[in-house]
Order: C-alpha cells, then sequence, then structure tokens
C-alpha cells in the first residue's frame, strides 16, 4: 500500500480576503475558508484561528505554502524576507507573514506571489497543462502578474509586476476622472483597468456597466498594449486572464480582437491564430487558481525540504 500524500496547509493573502485551505491537491481540498483582510494583527490571527482549527480537525500538515499580494519580498538572503513591502494597501507595509508562520507551525513555509501561486495552480491542473512558458494575470481590485519559464516560477531583482507596465493613455475617453488610478505611476496598467481604477475613473462600479459601456472598449486596448508588450517580451505559449474584471463574458473577445490589432500580423505561428481564442484564455480552476498554487508551492517546498534544500 503506497503511503498516503502529506497534507498541506495553503493561504492565498490576497487584498480583499485570505483564503485558507488545507489538502493534498485538486481533488482533495479537505478545508476552506475565506477571511476578510481588515488590519495584519486582525487577519493573519483569524487565519491562525483556522490553521489550528484545520489541524485538529484533519491533523498535522506537514508544509505551509503562501501566495500574497505584494509586491513581496523574496529574496533569501535579505533581512525582510516573506514581508509584504511597497503595498499601497493602508498598514500591510513590513508586514512579515513567513517567520510568524514558520515559528508558529515549525513547518516548511513556501511564500510568493498571489499570481506566481495561480500561475503554477493552472498549469499544473488548469488552462496552463502541458504550455510552456505560461503567464497568468489577474485583473480585480488591482493588477498582477505570475510567469513560469521551464517549469520554475519566474523572480529576478523582484517578481514580474505586470500590472505596472506601462501603456499609452487611452485616447478621447469619456470617463468622469480621465487619469490614471495608480499612486506610484501616471500611464500603468493597474492605474486604468483595475476594478478600484474602472470605479474611480468612471464613477460607479464595474460590475454595474452594461455590455456597450465605453469602458470596455477602454479597458480592451490598455489589456491589449500590455498583452502585446508581454507577448514581444516573453513569447509565452498561452495568457490566462482572471480576476473579477475578467469575468465580463464579452471582455475577452474584445481583448482578443484589440491584441490582434496591436501585433498587426507580426507572429506567424500556429499558437495564435487569427482568434487567438487559445492564446487568450480563461482560468481553467474555476476560481481556485491561487489557492491550489499555494498548495502546490507548499507541497515544493516539503519535497525540497526532504532534499535537504532551503525552502
Amino acid at each position: 500500500m503506497s503511503n498516503p500524500s502529506p497534507l498541506i496547509a495553503a493561504i492565498e493573502a490576497g487584498g480583499t480576503k485570505f483564503v485558507c485551505a488545507v489538502g493534498t491537491g485538486p481533488d482533495d481540498l479537505r478545508d476552506i475558508a475565506r477571511i476578510p483582510t481588515t488590519t495584519p494583527g486582525e487577519t493573519l490571527a483569524e487565519v491562525d484561528r483556522y490553521l489550528s482549527m484545520a489541524q485538529s480537525k484533519h491533523g498535522p500538515f506537514a508544509a505551509i505554502g503562501v501566495g500574497s499580494f505584494g509586491p513581496v519580498d523574496l529574496d533569501k538572503a535579505s533581512k525582510t524576507y516573506g514581508c509584504i513591502t511597497t503595498t499601497p494597501k493602508p498598514g500591510w507595509q513590513s508586514v512579515g507573514v513567513v517567520n510568524r508562520l514558520q515559528s508558529r507551525y515549525q513547518v516548511p513555509v513556501a511564500f510568493d506571489t498571489d499570481v506566481n501561486a495561480a500561475v503554477l495552480g493552472e498549469s499544473l491542473w488548469g488552462a496552463g497543462k502541458n504550455t510552456d512558458p505560461l503567464v497568468y494575470i489577474t485583473v480585480g481590485t488591482g493588477v498582477g502578474g505570475g510567469v513560469l519559464v521551464h517549469g520554475q516560477l519566474l523572480h529576478g531583482i523582484l517578481h514580474p509586476e505586470i500590472g505596472h507596465l506601462m501603456v499609452p493613455a487611452p485616447q478621447h475617453s469619456k470617463a468622469v476622472h480621465d487619469i490614471c488610478h495608480c499612486p506610484f505611476h501616471k500611464n500603468c496598467v493597474e492605474g486604468y483597468v483595475s476594478g478600484a481604477a474602472l470605479a474611480a475613473r468612471w464613477g460607479v462600479r464595474a460590475d454595474t456597466f452594461s455590455n456597450d459601456h465605453p469602458a470596455w472598449q477602454e479597458t480592451a486596448k490598455v489589456m491589449a498594449h500590455a498583452l502585446a508588450n508581454i507577448t514581444l517580451t516573453l513569447c509565452p505559449r498561452r495568457i490566462i486572464l482572471g480576476g473579477g474584471v475578467m469575468q465580463q463574458p464579452h471582455i475577452l473577445p474584445l481583448i482578443r480582437k484589440s491584441l490582434a490589432k496591436v501585433l498587426n500580423g507580426y507572429f506567424k505561428v500556429p499558437e495564435m491564430d487569427q482568434s487567438l481564442d487559445h492564446f487568450i484564455v480563461p482560468p481553467g480552476l474555476n476560481g481556485h487558481s491561487g489557492i491550489l498554487g499555494a498548495l502546490a508551492l507548499g507541497d515544493r517546498a516539503l519535497k525540497k525540504s526532504m532534499l535537504g534544500e532551503t525552502c
């Protein structure tokens, strides 16, 4: 008889909510909970309570995987490794996550961005299976992107910050407040098309827009410029678009059409046929991309620790 897979705890730390779960894979998520993101003290205390309850109910977990909103410090040689850094979310700057979890639970802890976790989950079990390089972009409260190349999550001097790619300002915008809504930049993707930016620029929440609202065409053009830059730089075989703003059924066709216009026939490869239906796709994990990716991060950390490597 084969040994059962070890139990992993997973945390998808988002700016709006923390999703916590325990399990061994996509077919074995034994418990899942959603915790509103309030202050660091309140939120992390609720995470501790959930993990303690999960251990009592399901048994001890062997590792923890965390995919967090950012920016985050992923440099293991840094004094602030495992911390959320220059996030615009009030109160969360310099909050340490990894040390808190390691000291409390004494298990390997893997730490990465929430979107890197999502691209990992989608590559293993979702819309990115057998597809490499792969990019996952979420357009929700904010905009972020994760990149997987040769099976590894992309890190460098920081980590991919696709939401802050510079793009041309929308031309002849009909927005109420025709400015970029990013506190750091004047012409970036997040500042134009995140859920928060759409509400600020147009005066109403994006989920109240009609299908023919001018914001959608503008969003498609902004996204097309960002995706063209990603395509030309990274040459991914697929780009997955998730997040609340991308859940509108009409937005992906608009983005594909705009991207084809921006690229202007430059890429002549089978993966990028005229419709781009197989190149720009929705997630395949029904809203669980991030939490399953966090579980996969934890599993990787456990396997590294068993080989005597650092997490």
